[in-house]
Order: structure tokens, then sequence, then C-alpha cells
């Protein structure tokens, strides 16, 4: 995920794409990209990322000039903005000058660019046979299909948690919050005049309020619209949802607004004993960053205290639910219609075999592995996600500063993400309603007291509606 730190960001557009041929390479041994071919060495390729920060700019190109060396393709790298992404992409189809690789793209980012019938999908497919399908997570694969076409190949995920002081918790005896009742009993326990039970986003026009919400509702069987295009946001699951996402902020959290970076900070503060926020903050939890830091009590002596004594869950199951489901994004690769698809798809194995490590390294808090291992060695990227520092310029690893359990849940999260709206066809009205922020305009007027619950869903799904409508 390409982001200015501080954010946190996904949108989602629609569904189809379009196959196109594509040869079939042997699949590479222990985990390394096939030698040069003589008959494509001569290729240059061009690929679009979204990640356009510098430094991550410059960390890809090394990775890139490593391709060229094992391979002999060049590939030219280009930074697109997200928020231009659309548009170039669009002026770029017009003029018939497309690349052969688009990096780093959202589950919403891939629907938008085969609804326009960019993508190749066949040679997509043809990479996950060749390096296993059973080496992927099952659940970024098939939120990166459609029709049974591989819309593209998913390379890594971040998702949403619930943070929570495994040292209060272990002195009252409390178990972590992996069910709604779980969540209530450990803020009841430990909501203080000091210290909150718990602190999650409640703004309305914030996409972060959305997405927390999103992240607590699914658990509980809650979605936004159906298979058939029915708007379900106002089913007994969402108001129930709803309901208990506004006592539970009610009753045992801080007073007021709370958004992106009161969330975070309170947590930071040691006044929350629990907080919804994306793995994003993993990096800052460790205290990498000189605006962003832990400041609690003990945090003075120890940096490294509060990151040490944090717990995380990934899916949250409620009373209404059948399995535990939590929010998130796969970032992808994808191969173009229009590309020179040989040395495409020599591009993306690379960096899913011999790169893959480096490629992850560059921000591992946000980009963890759905590729666990290779065929040969079944544990090798994760294991070598878990060995990275955990920033740039610390020594200090991710395996050395979290628990190993702490870093096998975010590693099995990718297994419990749901979207709305992306496995069910409707990415263009999930990508609205983060637009148009109807959900987290309910959410607002929940908590403040200025909507009942039920009322406040069937205002969001008359909302919803609308969208939908006017996209027929």
């Amino acid at each position: 995920m390409n982001r200015t730190r501080g954010q946190v960001r996904a949108a989602v557009l629609a569904v189809v794409s379009l196959a196109a041929a594509f040869l079939v390479s042997c699949t590479p041994g222990k985990g390394q990209p096939p030698g040069p071919a003589p008959d494509i060495d001569h290729h240059n390729i061009t690929v679009w990322t979204t990640e356009t920060l510098p430094d991550r700019m410059a960390k890809l190109r090394a990775v890139i000039e490593d391709f060229t060396a094992a391979t002999g393709v060049k590939a030219d790298l280009v930074g697109v903005p997200s928020h231009r992404f659309n548009q170039v992409m669009a002026s770029s189809a017009a003029s018939g000058d497309l690349p052969d690789v688009m990096a780093s793209l959202s589950l919403g980012q891939v629907r938008t660019m085969a609804a326009s019938g960019h993508i190749n999908s066949a040679a997509n497919a043809a990479i996950v046979q060749s390096l296993g399908e059973q080496t992927w997570s099952a659940r970024a694969l098939e939120l990166t299909r459609h029709n049974g076409q591989q819309l593209a190949v998913p390379g890594s995920a971040w998702h949403q948690l619930v943070y929570y002081r495994k040292d209060l918790f272990t002195k009252a005896g409390l178990k972590a919050p992996r069910t709604y009742a779980d969540l209530v009993a450990a803020a009841r326990t430990l909501d203080s005049p000091a210290l909150a039970g718990i602190v999650a986003a409640n703004k309305t026009g914030q996409a972060f309020t959305q997405q927390s919400f999103e992240h607590v509702a699914q658990g509980n069987g809650c979605e936004m619209v159906d298979a058939k295009g029915g708007i379900t946001f106002d089913s007994p699951q969402c108001i129930a949802a709803l309901r208990f996402y506004r006592d539970l902020l009610k009753n045992y959290s801080m007073p007021g607004i709370q958004d992106i970076d009161s969330v975070r900070s309170a947590y930071f503060a040691g006044k929350a004993a629990m907080a919804i926020w994306p793995t994003n903050m993993l990096d800052e939890l460790a205290g990498t960053r000189t605006d962003a830091r832990p400041g609690c009590a003990e945090c003075i002596k120890d940096p490294l205290f509060l990151a040490r004594n944090t717990g995380v869950v990934a899916g949250l199951q409620g009373p209404d639910g059948e399995r535990p489901a939590h929010f998130g994004e796969v970032v992808s690769w994808t191969v173009t219609a229009d590309s020179d698809a040989e040395p495409a798809r020599r591009f993306v194995e690379y960096f899913l075999t011999g790169g893959y490590a480096d490629w992850l390294a560059i921000a591992p808090e946000e980009r963890i592995p759905v590729r666990s291992g290779s065929t040969a060695n079944p544990a090798e990227y994760a294991e070598a996600w878990m060995s990275t520092p955990v920033a740039a310029g610390r020594t200090e690893r991710l395996g050395s500063v979290y628990a190993r359990d702490v870093l096998s849940t975010l590693l099995q999260g990718a297994n419990d993400l749901e979207r709305w709206g992306i496995v069910e066809g409707h990415g263009e009205l999930a990508g609205a309603a983060m637009t148009e922020l109807p959900i987290a305009r309910a959410v607002g007027d929940v908590a403040a007291g200025r909507a009942e619950p039920q009322a406040a869903a069937t205002m969001a799904a008359a909302s919803l509606r609308s969208m939908l409508k006017s996209m027929k």
C-alpha cells in the first residue's frame, strides 16, 4: 500500500475481465527465478507502481536491477500516484501506451482495470499455477479472482487489528478479544477514569471510521450488498453491529470524537487497553518515528515496552456471524492485456521468488506476505519477513520486537479478510461508498446520539441504493 503516514486509505471499484494468450514456463526451483532466456533478453518492459515515495521508488529500482541481472530483461519503473491512477490509465489506454505490468494495486484498482479490459488474466493465472497455487493464501486468491479469472497476482496484505495490552489482560485474567462478548468483557473490566477500555474511530466523514466499522461489522454477518445487487446494510446483522459499536464506545471509551490520529495517540500514551487500527502501526509502535512515538509511563525507561506488551487479534466474530472476519487490503501485480507477456510474467515471478523478501522488507508493517513460501520450502517467505528489520535504518528485527504469536496472527490474518462488495461483484459500489461515506455518517450519527441504529442503517441503505441505481 502506498500511503502517507498517519493515513490509511482503501477504495474499491467494479468487476469483469478479458483473457489473453500466454506461454507457460517451467516452475522455478528453490524459490529462484529461471535464468535468462536468449529469445527475450533483448526486451525492455515498462512497469507502473502506485508507490511513488522517493525512498520506495529507489528500493524498488534496486530490486529491479537484481531482476535484470538474473533474467536479462530490463524494466523501466514509472510512478503513478493512486489519486491519479484512473485518469492516467484511461488516457494511456486511449493512446495505446499501457505498461506491461502494474504493481502495488489495490483490490479496487484491479477491478477498475478488469472492467476496462486491460488485464491478461491468463498470464496471471499461469504465474499462480507455475509457482504453486497452494503456496498462496486461498483468501487472497479468491479476492483477486472473478468468474474463475485471475485478475491479479496477490503479493501482500495489510489489515485492521484489535491491539490489546497483554500485560493488563494477563493481570486481569482476560482472554484475547476474539468475539463481541470478549471485547465487552475486557473493556468493562479494564475501563477506568485513567484508562479507556477501548478506542476506535467514530468521526463522520472519515474513511477510517468506515473501515473500522466494516472491520467489526463483517464478523457479525453484516454485508453492504449481496451477489444479486440487493442492498443489505439495513439487515438485522448490520443494525446489531451499529448498536454494538455505539454501546462499546459510549460505555467504555473516551468521550467525544475519535479519529485516525486520536485512536493511535491514546493507545501510545498508555491511556487505552485496546485500539482498532491497521497493521501499519507496527513500526510506529516500535518507536521508529519521531512524530508518532509511544509515550506511556513505562515507555520512558523501555521504548519497546508497548510493542512487547501488545497482542493483536485479526478476525472478530459477532453473535450473528458464521465465522471471524475483518477488513483489509490485498496488494497485487497484474500483467496487462497489451503487455509483452513473457518478460512481464518473468518480472512478476521474480518479485514473488528471488526478489520477494527484498520487496516485503521495503515496508514490512504493511506488506504481510500472502505467499508464505515456495513449493520446496513452504515457510521460506514467512520466515524471511519475520527476520526483516522493523524499519529502515533499524537493527531490531520484527521477530525480536514482537512475539511469535503476534506475527503468526498477522500472517494468518489474510485468511479471514472480507471486503464489502468485492466477492459479490459490486466493487464499483464499494468504491463509491468509500468516497461518499454513508456508512461512516451512520456510525457518527449513532455514536453521537443523533440517530438510533435502525434509523441510521435505513438512511445509509437508501443512500447506497441511490448510488447503485446511478451506476446502471
